[in-house]
């Protein structure tokens, strides 16, 4: 049985930086992505970045030059650093990884940016 458990999530000041990661449990086979998304409280769940399986990666518009995807295989957990954070930055953010045609997610860890 697979499992993503999402962390790092929290409270900061705009400007500040986070950390989450997913570490995963149980076998995957041929992942194609793994990516982080986010959803905040009357919108859709979006996309903000994405580690594609041949090691390129996609950001989405307001995560580009602040956010970073990576991965360390040794304890199976993907990262999402998210550096000079703003409000709008503020939802419940999910680990996704899609391998062997289906769809995996975790629970989502809240972040909040608060002035």
């Amino acid at each position: 049985q697979v499992q993503l458990v999402e962390s790092g999530g929290g409270l900061v000041q705009p400007g500040g930086s986070l950390r989450l990661s997913c570490t995963v449990s149980g076998t995957l086979f041929s992942i194609t992505r793994m990516g982080w998304y986010r959803q905040s409280p009357g919108k859709q769940r979006e996309l903000v970045a994405a580690l594609n399986s041949g090691g390129s990666t996609n950001y989405a518009a307001s995560a580009k030059g602040r956010f970073t995807i990576s991965r360390d295989n040794a304890k199976n957990t993907v990262y999402l650093q998210m550096n000079s954070l703003t409000p709008e930055d503020t939802a419940v953010y999910y680990c996704n990884i899609i391998s062997g045609g289906y769809d995996y997610w975790g629970q989502g860890t809240q972040v909040i940016v608060f002035s």
